[in-house]
């Protein structure tokens, strides 16, 4: 049986493609609730919010979040808005069709929205419902009733470690038995870092998934480990730091650009995700456009406008000097056919950059770009054989500086 879904990975195992084998940006945005907490009318004016600002992958939960933990106030017997349950009795192989009932117009609204769903059908919290025994009988009936659904790849939520490989390895082969292998498969471990800690040689695992929840000094490290891995496959930093208030921490817009040109410059690809999405889902007008979702607007015409950017390539090597550390990591990447450089300095500072890494011509040309609002300005026009040093314009909280042949 063919893949349906809309995007695939691409044949070098870096980037994803359509069905016309033409690269797609990923660009993700979670939304835990979506299915269990809000109605049909609600789910797609989020969908179409997030799509307009260049959101194509949407991280859903099947049965929503678990608060029970967080929100003793809000005990959680993962019901929805009508007080349905995924299950009669809480046994996944006793489905409750009432609840299920409610997800099914939800799950297709990609097709209408051009959004592809990752929908997860385990976490950890599960442990004690979706048992080994369980888990392969469970994933064959989810995915046998939403196998026609094109928008669609399927996720689970373990911890990253050996304890969950079992658990893991049946849930995929009920999926690939309930689908017949029609949609792609990933694992987005929690809280630990990363799915190829445990499970990068796994034939299934389509692309690798990263977990660095406010730790963000290992986002760069994490994503260029997973990068260089064999066999290759697209890196996922697929849940930083979430914009708002988390952990006692304020996440401020510029944190979310960090995080994701740290992530898109190491050559991964990136998911924003805001607070409130999950912790206070009823209140979705406060936090739908919050300015880091739609700063990462900018972002994604920033890539896209580069010339092949699929072909980028991270190359720490192009800073001369400068390169930073830690929450002031600057970094840097080229095209693959040397047409651009690209380097992100995440707080005001002075750099050297290796123009001279581009191909031999008389000049290049460097422009600034402000992350925040796109705006651009010219950063001056060099002899192709030197190593240039720049310092970021005044009073900008980050910026861009692109590199071309005149």
């Amino acid at each position: 049986m063919l893949p349906i879904s809309p995007i695939q990975v691409s044949p070098n195992g870096r980037y994803f493609v359509d069905q016309s084998a033409q690269p797609v940006f990923w660009l993700g945005d979670t939304q835990w609730e979506l299915f269990r907490l809000f109605d049909a009318d609600t789910a797609l004016h989020i969908l179409q919010n997030r799509q307009a600002k260049g959101f194509n992958i949407v991280l859903v939960m099947l049965t929503g979040v678990d608060v029970s933990s967080l929100f003793p106030d809000r005990p959680n017997s993962f019901a929805n808005l009508a007080g349905e349950t995924p299950w009669i009795g809480f046994d996944p192989l006793r489905p409750n069709e009432a609840y299920f009932r409610h997800i099914d117009p939800l799950i297709r609204m990609g097709e209408q929205t051009g959004q592809t769903l990752v929908v997860g059908i385990y976490h950890k919290w599960h442990k004690q419902v979706i048992t080994l025994p369980k888990a392969r009988p469970w994933a064959r009936w989810v995915a046998g009733r939403y196998r026609d659904v094109p928008n669609l790849i399927w996720s689970m939520y373990p911890t990253a470690s050996d304890e969950f490989i079992p658990v893991c390895r049946e849930l995929a082969a009920g999926l690939q038995e309930g689908d017949g292998g029609r949609h792609l498969i990933c694992v987005h471990p929690d809280p630990s870092v990363a799915s190829s800690s445990f499970l990068h040689n796994e034939p299934w695992l389509a692309f690798n998934m990263i977990q660095t929840c406010i730790d963000y000094d290992q986002i760069h490290v994490t994503v260029t480990s997973d990068y260089q891995r064999t066999p290759v496959k697209p890196v996922i930093m697929a849940e930083g730091g979430y914009e708002g208030l988390e952990f006692n921490r304020l996440q401020t817009p510029h944190d979310v650009r960090k995080q994701a040109y740290w992530t898109q410059l190491a050559g991964g690809h990136h998911v924003y995700g805001h607070n409130d999405s999950w912790a206070a889902p009823a209140q979705w007008q406060s936090w739908l456009d919050a300015p880091g979702s739609t700063q990462l607007s900018v972002f994604r015409k920033v890539i896209t406008s580069l010339e092949a950017w699929w072909e980028l390539i991270p190359d720490p090597a192009l800073f001369a000097s400068g390169k930073g550390n830690g929450f002031a990591l600057n970094s840097a990447a080229r095209s693959g056919s040397d047409r651009w450089i690209l380097a992100y300095l995440s707080e005001s500072s002075t750099l050297s950059l290796r123009i001279d890494r581009l191909p031999a011509r008389r000049r290049v040309r460097a422009v600034w770009i402000e992350p925040a609002s796109g705006n651009r300005l010219p950063a001056g026009s060099y002899p192709a054989v030197e190593v240039v040093s720049f310092t970021t314009p005044a009073g900008w909280e980050d910026a861009l500086l692109l590199a071309e042949p005149e």
